[in-house]
């Protein structure tokens, strides 16, 4: 079986959760990171939603492509689809990425559904940080998520100036526990 690789804009590039060969920064073209999906299960309740990253239509997306075995694809797959669609606000898709290498490949990629009831849209910056601050959900704290995603940019040398402006009023609120 081919090998094939899998593009991780939020937590799967810092917490990818499966069996890689190698992983290369990647730049996706046509979609862009946003804190646009309310979360029911990982960062948030339905009661209490948190905000996670959605691939959402347009821009540009900067992150990481991680090539995976032909051998263990099905079982990969199989893990992506429990972690990532838990609540089906994710479309699977195959989408072209260019690796830092040069080289252009496939790569299995979770774009959100804008017709879905947790698709939160563009959402005021006030708005994403009063949301963040109090979520908690199966995974951990909302702003934990949020902060160690932009923590991961800093670290690749990809900037987001409203995560940037974000994990700034999360530090001085006190929530960075790191």
């Amino acid at each position: 079986m081919e090998n094939f690789w899998v593009f991780g804009y939020g937590s799967l590039m810092w917490n990818p959760g499966f069996a890689t060969l190698s992983a290369e920064p990647a730049l996706l073209r046509g979609a862009h990171r946003s804190l646009c999906v309310y979360s029911w299960v990982h960062r948030g309740t339905q009661e209490r939603p948190g905000l996670v990253f959605g691939l959402d239509r347009g821009g540009a997306c900067r992150g990481m492509a991680f090539e995976v075995s032909g051998e263990n694809r099905d079982a990969t797959i199989e893990y992506l689809r429990a972690r990532e669609q838990v609540t089906m606000v994710y479309q699977e898709h195959w989408r072209r990425v260019k690796l830092a290498s040069g080289r252009t490949v496939d790569a299995l990629t979770y774009m959100v559904d804008r017709k879905h009831l947790q698709y939160a849209g563009a959402l005021p910056l006030e708005d994403q940080l009063h949301i963040v601050s109090g979520a908690h959900g199966r995974s951990g704290p909302n702003p934990d998520y949020v902060l160690s995603t932009a923590n991961h940019l800093l670290e690749l040398k990809i900037r987001d100036h409203n995560l940037e402006w974000l994990t700034t009023q999360l530090r001085e609120a006190g929530v960075d526990k790191s």
